[in-house]
């Protein structure tokens, strides 16, 4: 049983983000902590240009609110909003907060993953704690 389960929610249409957050309902203990987060990328300079001055303010607070209404749905359950590298940003997350596992949805890998590798196996290589990847 884990006392606390970091789980990375993308919002990719073929990620399922109901798999992890039954798992992690399975593998915590009644007192767990639990906590969705999600990644924002940084938009590059010559793409924001383009978009309204509080797009990013505004899709960062849809995110938080969904994340938060995915949240109520676990005991002790929390939602954090970054910035940065999806796989960077996680596992730096993790190594501040010291999950004692990680819930990570992943796609079928394809060539592009075999190539340049995806979020779920950084993750995967990287972490210092449990890493349990959901298909």
């Amino acid at each position: 049983m884990y006392h606390n389960i970091l789980i990375p929610v993308s919002f990719d249409a073929e990620r399922d983000v109901t798999a992890p957050m039954k798992l992690a309902e399975m593998l915590r203990t009644p007192e767990a902590q639990v906590t969705l987060l999600h990644v924002v990328e940084h938009i590059p300079g010559y793409a924001i240009s383009y978009m309204p001055e509080d797009y990013m303010a505004e899709a960062r607070q849809a995110i938080q609110q969904e994340l938060e209404d995915m949240a109520a749905k676990l005991p002790n359950a929390k939602a954090v909003v970054i910035e940065g590298h999806s796989g960077r940003s996680i596992l730096e997350w993790a190594e501040i907060n010291s999950p004692d596992l990680i819930i990570i949805a992943s796609h079928r890998p394809g060539m592009q993953d075999l190539l340049l590798g995806s979020t779920a196996a950084q993750v995967v290589r990287h972490a210092q704690c449990a890493v349990h990847v959901v298909r």
